[in-house]
């Protein structure tokens, strides 16, 4: 009926008093006797001012007076003189500035002013406030924040969302070392307004910088090695720095409503990954890596509103997976293996309108891998007539199953076939320079190595691999690992195993000892994401070279950068690297030279000196006497400058001067 009951105040012992959604327009005077109340909540009430009986309440340590209609002046100075006062929760509010006197609370926790219009946090606030474990400012319209915040060295949860923080640096930051969750959701961030480093939070866990301005990953979050959630949706970041590979406690990522095209391999690597939204991107099948099926945990995949006609197949090895969200793309069909995920609890394929869905196997006890990939399969999941099916079906023959894996697991290059002539004519080219020399030193002319055509001979010449590969190669056991250069493989030092450079492409011989003694060798040649294609046909090419050059039995494994098999990986006990950069293509590059017009004062009578000034009228200075016994005269030179294709690692940037 609108009545306090007067005998609450009977309950002097009372701790706790919750009086949520009660239609409080005032604080009841009963509350006076009430001398061992700790907590007190009076949120989603109507009450404008908190004057009354509290300050009164020597226990008090806890006021939650959300969702009510209190302004700055309905805020008693009093009630922060309490001694253990140390929750304050005033969010969705009517403040318009700070309550006064707050600093006066040292002993204050948690401190909730979110949701409300304050414009500015006075610099003494935090003077005192240095036991803050919480501080919720989210929600007003604050432009910057009191550099007297870094003293908040025990702080764990920072929300300053939906702030119009534009031209703060936040160099408050990192000297919040307790720090274990930010929110920055629409707080204006770019590059440019966040710290270079974040290094000293080795506990922040949580980071919410949704709905900014980013044009890519800041480089401050790579340091943070205890990321487990990470928030970067509503963004404008168009791609991924390799080095993401050091969230290594990544369980939740998303990326969603940005303009990524694709993710980079290094995202396999993050193998406690359980949660991945990647909603409203342009991602399509090339851009979903082919060793997503190394995350394990995986739980969720969202990838919603993209530009996926598939999905790779290794996704369906994600054997946790609980919900897959894939609806508005261009799906043309899924891989048989969708039938096996078997803890699916939803599958959204809808506005997919050229969706097949592959059928179903008959036999459940049949392999995980059980998939037909047969020209005639995919024709008959297209559509087309049994005839044409059964006419596909004819022309196919029995074919190596370990070879076709390996085909399978490679990317194909849309370029390769237009430009393997131009490998091969490289090459070409190399070789018969290489006899030119011979000839000309008189040295015994090289067997005929011309091609021979099936039906004039089958037996094959000798090749000599000494050139490439020394004798004792493959005869001890242990690993040996070379990298191609110039379309030929030079030896890689011991130290560097492991680390590939990701322009290159490198050989790898692992020799071990079988169960009967005898010498056994493992081959792989590893392809870079950035190598060119002359590297990539070398390394297939001396790879066999290598094989037969050992006599050895075992295929020549291709491995992709990102894609590597478990094999591969135990060669080098699962500690692989990868660096930006590479060696120079072998093909030769043609650029015209371009020429820099410099302009260069020369003085001195004795000791000549040469000074480059700028290239202009005003630097040619009428005061300076002219002729041959004159201390200074103005000379102007065109000299060639550095060409691109001297524009290397290394080269030197030293301009010739004119003769």
């Amino acid at each position: 009926g609108g009545y306090f009951p007067e005998h609450v105040k009977a309950m002097t012992s009372l701790r706790w008093l919750k009086l949520n959604r009660t239609g409080l327009c005032y604080l009841p005077e009963e509350l006076a006797a009430l001398q061992k109340l700790e907590h007190l909540s009076v949120s989603h009430n109507s009450l404008t001012t908190l004057h009354g009986e509290l300050s009164g309440l020597p226990c008090l340590r806890a006021i939650v007076a959300r969702e009510n209609s209190l302004k700055n002046s309905g805020v008693p100075d009093d009630i922060f003189q309490l001694d253990d006062l140390s929750v304050l929760d005033l969010s969705y509010n009517l403040l318009t500035e700070c309550p006064r006197e707050l600093e006066n609370a040292k002993n204050m926790l948690v401190l909730n002013l979110g949701h409300n219009s304050i414009e500015a946090i006075p610099n003494q606030l935090f003077i005192n406030l240095t036991d803050l474990l919480y501080l919720d400012l989210s929600n007003n319209k604050l432009e910057s924040l009191p550099p007297q915040m870094r003293r908040l060295v025990h702080l764990q949860t920072l929300i300053l969302n939906n702030n119009p923080l534009l031209h703060a640096q936040l160099r408050q930051l990192p000297a919040m070392t307790a720090l274990q969750t930010l929110h920055l959701r629409n707080t204006q961030r770019m590059q440019s307004n966040l710290p270079t480093s974040l290094e000293a939070l080795v506990n922040l866990a949580d980071v919410d910088l949704s709905c900014n301005d980013l044009s890519r990953v800041p480089e401050c979050l790579y340091t943070l090695s205890s990321l487990r959630r990470l928030n970067l949706s509503s963004n404008q970041i168009t791609e991924l720095s390799l080095c993401i590979d050091q969230w290594t406690q990544l369980e939740t990522l998303n990326l969603s409503r940005n303009q990524l095209t694709s993710l980079p391999s290094a995202i396999c690597k993050l193998t406690k990954l359980k949660k991945m939204y990647l909603n409203s991107n342009k991602l399509d099948f090339d851009g979903i890596p082919s060793g997503i099926g190394k995350l394990a945990n995986l739980e969720e995949f969202m990838a919603a509103n993209n530009n996926l006609e598939l999905i790779p197949e290794s996704l369906c090895r994600c054997s946790k997976l609980r919900k897959l969200v894939l609806n508005k793309n261009r799906l043309v069909t899924l891989p048989e293996a969708i039938h096996f995920l078997t803890d699916v609890e939803i599958l959204d394929v809808r506005e997919n309108p050229n969706l097949v869905m592959p059928p179903k196997p008959v036999d459940r006890t049949s392999e995980w891998y059980n998939i037909d990939f047969s020209l005639q399969n995919q024709l008959r999941l297209a559509g087309a007539s049994p005839a044409t099916v059964a006419a596909a079906a004819a022309g196919s023959g029995t074919k190596d199953p370990l070879a076709r894996k390996m085909r399978l697991r490679r990317r194909k290059d849309s370029a390769q076939d237009d430009q393997a002539k131009q490998v091969l004519k490289g090459m070409s080219d190399v070789a018969q320079e290489k006899n030119k020399k011979i000839e000309e030193s008189g040295e015994a002319k090289a067997p005929d190595l011309k091609t021979r055509r099936w039906d004039q001979g089958l037996e094959k010449p000798q090749l000599d691999y000494s050139e490439f590969f020394s004798e004792d190669v493959g005869q001890l056991p242990g690993l040996c690992v070379w990298q191609i250069e110039n379309f030929v493989p030079t030896l890689v030092d011991e130290a560097f195993h492991g680390k590939f450079y990701e322009a290159d492409c490198y050989i790898v011989l692992k020799t071990f000892l079988d169960e009967n003694g005898s010498l056994s060798w493992e081959i792989y040649y590893w392809i870079g994401q950035e190598a060119t294609l002359d590297k990539k046909a070398c390394s297939a090419i001396h790879a066999v070279n290598l094989r037969n050059y050992l006599g050895a039995e075992c295929r020549s494994i291709r491995e992709e950068m990102g894609d590597e098999s478990d094999e591969f990986l135990q060669v080098f006990d699962n500690d692989i690297s990868y660096i930006e950069g590479g060696t120079a293509s072998g093909f030769f590059t043609v650029e015209d030279t371009q020429y820099v017009t410099r302009l260069y004062r020369v003085y001195g009578k004795k000791n000549v000196k040469l000074e480059s000034v700028a290239l202009k009228g005003t630097s040619l200075d009428p005061r300076t006497p002219r002729g041959p016994a004159s201390s200074g005269w103005c000379g102007k030179a065109t000299s060639p400058g550095p060409s691109p294709a001297a524009s290397t690692p290394g080269a030197s940037s030293a301009s010739r001067l004119p003769k």
